[in-house]
């Protein structure tokens, strides 16, 4: 048996970030479909791990306590991003997208549990197919995989979360353009006037104003990135350390609620007042720096998490999996092309919306922002959804996912934690 110290852990991990970073920017099917470095490196990993296992009998086990911790610092970095007066840049569709997207955090892991029930799996495995991975992604996915294992003592489950979160980045970009296109050719729309902004002119999302692509996350642009100061990054670690401690302390005075709240959704709450209430006492973390940090802490979770994943027994659950994300990818489709074009005015910009919110429920904001600059190079520019899209992904989707998901682990017959 090999075993790796927590030093050596550490260390494989960010050879497995750097192999997953060669890979994703030389491989064009990665880099199109937006597959993050830590699950592209660690699967690579838990590969030659289950090949060493099989073929020599040499089991490898590694030191992931320090996990967690990552995790909590991730999401923290999440509310220390969370600028509310953002909300007022999106305007009426902003708020009309927001109306869309609630019912359907619920619809999707109705949709979840239902086939779990149908297929006799454990219903927590539903939601694990639901906006667990498809909405959260995979950070989302590993914090409750790592949740479900320890309480629940569900075998594979991180595996299983990798894999639906991969599935659903791959899916939400393929689907995306064509709901647009059909409703584009469908009510014959057209794109707004625009005279800074030539129709069939491919636009970056710096040249829309609103987004840039740091790590998993597209988060808004205010303003042009600076230098990394050592004051200003000691700044935002402080920051993010009084999120860990004050979230450590909400969650243990609050265990006795009759819904337990998750740890890490006390430290993205935190953030979020650190955030807004700040500039009042002039304390106000640097957002590039903070989300640098939560980058690299989401990065080396999603790292050690991908590489301690037990293969052989994650492919036995494999096809109940992949048909669960069938169903869900139809309903997505259809409540995309249907409800959330309706909702969102029945425009160009609505049309657009649409494609984004088969990337942003199925894969990630990253993915939505790709479906939504396929279109417009092809039609012309929708201001508007580049705007809604990239704040609505930054944080406000994270709060009312978990808040969701609280919810539905509570009940009963989910066998919550």
């Amino acid at each position: 048996m090999i075993s790796l110290s927590a030093i050596d852990s550490l260390l494989a991990a960010s050879l497995v970030l750097l192999v997953g970073r060669l890979l994703t920017t030389r491989v064009d099917v990665l880099a199109r479909y937006s597959i993050p470095d830590p699950v592209v490196g660690g699967l690579l990993f838990a590969i030659g791990v289950f090949a060493v296992t099989e073929w020599m009998g040499i089991e490898v086990r590694m030191d992931t306590d320090i996990r967690s911790v990552f995790l909590l610092i991730f999401f923290s970095c999440v509310g220390l991003t969370a600028n509310l007066r953002l909300l007022m840049r999106g305007g009426p569709r902003l708020i009309v997208f927001l109306i869309s997207l609630l019912p359907f955090l619920f619809l999707q892991n109705i949709v979840g549990l239902g086939m779990a029930w149908i297929l006799d799996m454990h219903p927590l495995m539903g939601l694990l197919a639901g906006s667990i991975t498809l909405v959260g992604g995979h950070g989302t996915g590993a914090a409750y995989a790592a949740t479900f294992a320890d309480s629940n003592n569900i075998q594979d489950v991180m595996a299983l979360a990798m894999m639906s979160a991969t599935i659903g980045l791959v899916m939400g970009g393929v689907v995306g353009g064509p709901v647009a296109e059909w409703l584009i050719r469908r009510r014959n729309l057209r794109t707004p006037v625009d005279a800074d902004h030539e129709p069939g002119r491919a636009y970056s999302a710096h040249e829309a104003g609103t987004s840039q692509s740091v790590g998993t996350r597209e988060l808004p642009v205010e303003e042009t990135p600076v230098a990394l100061e050592s004051a200003t990054f000691i700044g935002s670690l402080a920051a993010v350390f009084v999120c860990l401690a004050v979230g450590k302390l909400l969650a243990t005075y609050f265990a006795d609620l009759p819904m337990n709240i998750p740890d890490f959704l006390w430290c993205l709450m935190t953030g979020v007042v650190i955030r807004n209430a700040g500039p009042l006492i002039n304390v106000e973390p640097d957002d590039q720096t903070t989300d640098l940090l939560g980058t690299i802490a989401l990065s080396l979770f999603l790292a050690l998490s991908m590489m301690t994943i037990d293969l052989a027994s994650a492919m036995q659950l494999a096809g109940p999996l992949a048909l669960i994300l069938a169903v869900q990818t139809v309903v997505c489709v259809v409540y995309a092309a249907t409800a959330v074009f309706r909702i969102v005015r029945k425009d160009y910009e609505a049309a657009v919306i649409s494609a984004a919110f088969c990337g942003f429920c199925l894969g990630s904001t990253a993915t939505a922002i790709a479906n939504m600059q396929a279109i417009s190079r092809r039609h012309g520019h929708a201001p508007e959804a580049f705007i809604v899209v990239p704040i609505t992904g930054a944080f406000l989707v994270d709060v009312m996912n978990v808040m969701v998901l609280t919810f539905f682990i509570s009940l009963p017959f989910v066998g919550g934690f």
